[in-house]
């Protein structure tokens, strides 16, 4: 049976804003490495980044036919989550889908699978997120489920949480740890850029000949054996 479900509501303008103020590598932090895809799920071309609601699709291995219809039931300020079983033997998605995908209006996809067309999908622009690729096309058979909760990349996902997708690979946070993942994440946004501006003063100043001072974070001493290496 293909089961369409129905779409999850959008996330809030202020709580995408505030997200892509961040980015994965902060959110993992604030997560304690939780809720982090699959190393191998990466954009098809450099500089792709996503920051969406989820509307999940549950695919049997090596077929498409719910993807096909989840992809028209979309539009924009949603991202596609496909749980595609890992599956290596076969392509979900090329060319003809994303050009689909990008004029319904969906801000991106994400497969826990292969897709083709690489050289269209990087000149498409819309942010896909994949294993790889194969020229390998997939059955049209079903069946499957949009808008159930799936696994991708090892993650479990549920209708409209926070995906969030950028170069170093895909981030899910679920709509009941937001708020507490976000006031750990700008916490660190906010150290991390103090540390760069500290970071770059000393360089200027090493430069100039003046070395006095350090940059040893504050936290490093207080880690047991740190002696030894002294």
């Amino acid at each position: 049976m293909n089961e369409l479900n129905s779409i999850p509501a959008l996330l809030p303008v202020e709580i995408i804003e505030r997200a892509k103020a961040l980015n994965t590598t902060l959110i993992a932090d604030a997560m304690d490495c939780n809720g982090v895809m699959d190393y191998k799920i990466k954009p098809v071309a450099s500089g792709m980044k996503v920051v969406a609601t989820a509307m999940t699709v549950n695919m049997r291995a090596g077929d498409n036919l719910i993807l096909h219809q989840a992809i028209y039931s979309g539009r924009e300020g949603y991202v596609l989550v496909a749980d595609g079983k890992d599956h290596k033997a076969n392509a979900y998605l090329g060319e003809l889908m994303a050009g689909a995908a990008n004029a319904v209006g969906l801000d991106g996809i994400v497969i826990d699978g292969l897709v083709r067309d690489k050289e269209a999908l990087c000149e498409l622009g819309l942010p896909v997120f994949a294993k790889g690729f194969t020229p390998s096309g997939p059955f049209k058979d079903g069946p499957g489920e949009c808008n159930t909760t799936i696994s991708c990349g090892g993650v479990t996902v549920h209708p409209g949480d926070l995906i969030i997708g950028d170069e170093d690979g895909v981030v899910v946070v679920s709509l009941d740890k937001i708020e507490e993942v976000f006031t750990k994440a700008e916490k660190k946004l906010v150290y991390e850029q103090k540390r760069l501006e500290e970071i770059a003063e000393y360089r200027r100043k090493r430069k100039q000949g003046d070395q006095e001072g350090s940059i040893e974070p504050s936290w490093l001493k207080s880690k047991k054996g740190i002696s030894n290496l002294m």
